[in-house]
């Protein structure tokens, strides 16, 4: 798993991120201009190019240092920008475009298991390594991205049910943008990784059964 990554991995690693991140963003994108917003295509962000979508410190460096900190992989690309007033279907319709992201990931990550199981690939042991890394990579920013916490993906999908008062905080959080990431990932996350470790696990294991 990725606890057990070694310098040599540090370069795979980066190459599965930078491609899944610019499946994670470029999947906003499409979602957000399929409901109507233009926001993206605008600004150019409607491509698969991961040119796009990369920060140097956020994408790059930044997922390094919590990967060997933390034992997870935490990444932030150029947020895709998107105007939730203009999305179909309202609140419900910004959630869409928030949990585009993170679901794209869940799929690459049962593709990659597909490929491994009915493709013989667990034979061929240094592509193996790399599916299951590509798996891993994956499924760490599905479940970290699904976390209801601003301005994480999966908050916009409790936004859409919350009550005013929660939906008044939770914008916020939002506008402090990574700031509020980094007070997320310090103070509350040493607390939950276990869970998220296991949540983890489970999927990348039941997506091998």
């Amino acid at each position: 798993m990725l606890s057990a990554l070694n310098l040599g991995d540090i370069f795979t690693l980066l190459a599965c991120l930078v491609v899944s991140m610019a499946a994670h963003e470029a999947m906003h994108a499409f979602m957000a201009r399929a409901l109507g917003d233009t926001t993206a295509e605008d600004a150019g962000r409607l491509t698969l190019n991961p040119l796009r979508h990369i920060d140097p410190i956020t994408t790059l460096l930044l997922p390094v240092v919590s990967l060997l900190v933390f034992r997870v992989p935490f990444l932030a690309a150029k947020p895709v920008p998107f105007n939730p007033n203009r999305v179909r279907y309202g609140e419900m319709g910004a959630a869409l475009v928030g949990i585009a992201g993170p679901c794209t990931n869940f799929v690459l990550a049962a593709l990659s298991a597909v490929f491994i199981k009915v493709g013989g690939i667990a034979n061929d042991v240094s592509l193996f390594n790399i599916l299951t890394l590509f798996m891993e990579v994956n499924i760490a920013l599905f479940v970290f991205n699904m976390i209801p916490f601003p301005p994480l993906d999966g908050s916009r999908l409790l936004y859409a049910f919350a009550p005013e008062p929660l939906q008044e905080l939770m914008s916020r959080i939002e506008a402090a943008g990574f700031m509020a990431i980094l007070i997320f990932i310090v103070l509350f996350f040493p607390f939950i990784s276990p869970f998220i470790v296991n949540i983890d696990n489970g999927i990348f294991n039941f997506l091998l059964r």
